[in-house]
């Protein structure tokens, strides 16, 4: 399979992925981007891989990882309100939900946060999780409990007019 191959069939489900872990369209596309264009350099190797495209998920969480480490990229930390703000309201109870476990898995540190999208969207398991962090399972456990203490810290609010975690999650099934 060629790169640009691989780029059409999977870019869609990899932004998809990126945006879930970083919360952030815009920031989902850079990390992207900057992924795209180190696998583009080593195509060759990566090719030759049994699962490409883990490999190149492993690449996109380990960039969304380091990005804040960079000095010369400023991106700029919150709560994640930010992400009401650039949201069209939706009145539908189901969609006002979604938002909030979003914003509630935005304010989650990088680490939790990359394990519970890797856990629960992606649906790895604690092991393969362990080997794309460079983490031994226990440290994923730890990561994953203190996570979902946060979230259902923030998920209990009486606001919320139903379950937010519904049998399909938060977001679309993955199909691809």
């Amino acid at each position: 399979m060629t790169f640009e191959e691989f780029a059409v069939a999977r870019l869609p489900a990899i932004l998809r992925f990126a945006g879930v872990l970083t919360g952030d369209r815009a920031l989902a596309e850079d990390v992207v981007q900057e992924v795209l264009v180190r696998a583009y350099l080593r195509w060759e190797q990566i090719a030759r891989m049994s699962l490409p495209e883990l490999y190149v998920r492993k690449m996109v969480v380990n960039e969304f990882l380091s990005w804040r480490r960079r000095s010369w990229r400023t991106v700029p930390a919150g709560p994640g309100a930010d992400l009401l703000v650039q949201a069209a309201p939706d009145h539908a109870a189901e969609h006002a939900n979604r938002d909030v476990l979003v914003t509630a898995l935005a304010t989650l540190p990088r680490r939790q946060r990359a394990v519970i999208v890797l856990r629960y969207y992606e649906g790895f398991s604690e092991t393969e999780i362990a080997g794309m962090l460079g983490c031994r399972p226990a440290t994923v456990r730890g990561y994953s409990a203190r996570a979902l203490v946060t979230l259902r810290a923030a998920l209990s609010d009486p606001v919320l007019t139903g379950p937010v975690l519904t049998n399909t999650g938060p977001w679309p099934s993955r199909k691809d």
